[in-house]
């Protein structure tokens, strides 16, 4: 059996470690990742797809990772249940990551704070505002993905 998951995607929200009863760190998050077409209108949309880290590498997420980090992510789908407070069954599903990989500089997503505008369907911050001492000349320019034409006969469903 095989069950393996590849995210590339954008952290949502500053993570936050937590620890079980036993004492072992872990992070749950979401990643906004890219679908791969664009809507007629030429909007593209996002998936948010909750994951799950543990140990060293929910310790590395806690000191280096913020809101907006590109991060790629390697590892597999869980599901479970449980019964909320009013006894309803609840059902979940995660992405159990094995590995996390930090796709950025360090400094790249804490620059700046402006996590309002919306590219390519990541929750991005405006790389052209400059709230660091580093100048707009040595920032590298965001390359821009070409528009491909797709007929909805070619998409898969």
């Amino acid at each position: 059996m095989i069950n393996k998951t590849i995210l590339v995607g954008r952290i949502t929200k500053d993570p936050e470690m937590r620890y079980t009863n036993s004492n072992i760190p872990y992070i749950r998050f979401t990643l906004a990742v890219n679908r791969t077409y664009t809507e007629s209108n030429g909007e593209r949309k996002a998936d948010f797809i909750s994951c799950v880290a543990w140990r060293n590498q929910a310790e590395n997420m806690a000191k280096y990772i913020n809101k907006g980090s590109l991060l790629g992510i390697e590892g597999r789908i869980q599901t479970g249940q449980y019964d909320d407070n009013n006894g309803v069954r609840r059902y979940t599903t995660d992405v159990v990551c094995d590995s996390v990989q930090f796709l950025e500089p360090k400094n790249a997503s804490s620059n700046n704070q402006d996590y309002g505008q919306q590219q390519d369907g990541y929750y991005r911050q405006d790389y052209n505002r400059s709230n660091n001492n580093q100048s707009n000349q040595q920032r590298k320019p965001q390359q821009q993905t070409p528009e491909i034409d797709v007929a909805e006969d070619d998409l898969p469903f």
